[in-house]
């Protein structure tokens, strides 16, 4: 009787496997949202069929991006129980604080929606703006376009939504200590590579929108030269470059692709901090 050698080699041990039609690859993350301030959403008025709050400042209002529970809506929903529903009537930007109308069935937020819509009611805003806002009221109509929905970034343009605001400054605060100019009365070396400063102090300025457009304000007072101070997105040398986007003179070097690429870099390689904005002096 003869036997025969194996011909099979073992095979090393694999940890994969081909996928197959229908076949289902699921993985399990965690993400902590950004923090928010942790000041209280004041009531400041309620009945059976409205509430109004006092929206703090660097609160979203609904789940949006990276954040979901750290929202109005959710902070609200914890506080009332989780089958309370919200109704919000009018919007706020996340950095924006102020008034906000929340309401508690359908049929009063299609009340008050109406009205906005309508115009019966008028929104009115106050701002701290870079430098020094010209006097009397000053009306832009600039329509604005939305660039990239994912990095809220908007900008004037011609084939953009139709907008309208009105302003009023209501005053001007220079700065607390006067620039000193070199002997030859010419810009030194540091302010030229710092031309942000040339916009000296600040002004506090009435803001009555008349249409509603996402970033409005903060689009219009960009393009008037007088950005909101601190604006993390449109009063950002970093992003827009010497002018801060006004009028869009550098409209060659501040491409769309440029700015959502510089925009896009803030946060991850270069950190947004004040400086970037512009100086006070």
């Amino acid at each position: 009787m003869s036997s025969k050698a194996s011909s099979e080699t073992a095979r090393p041990p694999t940890t994969s496997r081909p996928s197959r039609q229908a076949s289902l690859v699921s993985h399990t993350i965690h993400r902590h949202e950004p923090p928010v301030s942790a000041a209280p959403i004041g009531i400041l008025h309620e009945d059976d069929d409205m509430i109004v709050i006092n929206k703090p400042s660097g609160i979203p209002v609904h789940p949006a991006g990276r954040y979901n529970y750290n929202s109005v809506v959710e902070i609200m929903k914890s506080e009332r129980g989780d089958d309370w529903i919200a109704y919000p009537c009018n919007r706020l930007d996340r950095l924006t604080s102020g008034i906000m109308f929340i309401a508690k069935h359908p049929k009063s937020a299609d009340s008050l929606t109406k009205q906005i819509k309508q115009r019966s009611v008028r929104k009115e805003y106050i701002a701290r703006v870079v430098g020094n806002f010209p006097d009397g009221e000053v009306v832009c109509n600039q329509p604005i376009l939305s660039i990239s929905p994912k990095l809220g970034l908007n900008r004037i343009r011609a084939d953009g939504k139709s907008a309208r605001t009105v302003f009023k400054k209501l005053a001007y605060y220079p700065p607390s200590e006067p620039r000193v100019r070199p002997p030859s009365d010419e810009p030194s070396a540091e302010e030229e590579s710092r031309p942000w400063t040339r916009k000296e102090g600040y002004s506090i300025v009435r803001c009555l929108p008349v249409t509603g457009r996402t970033h409005q304000l903060r689009v219009h007072l960009q393009h008037l030269g007088h950005p909101i101070q601190n604006d993390p997105i449109y009063a950002n040398q970093k992003i827009w470059g010497i002018n801060l986007g006004s009028n869009d003179p550098d409209a060659v070097e501040n491409t769309d692709e440029d700015i959502i690429t510089r925009l896009n870099r803030m946060g991850k390689e270069e950190v947004a901090d004040a400086v970037a904005y512009h100086d006070q002096w």
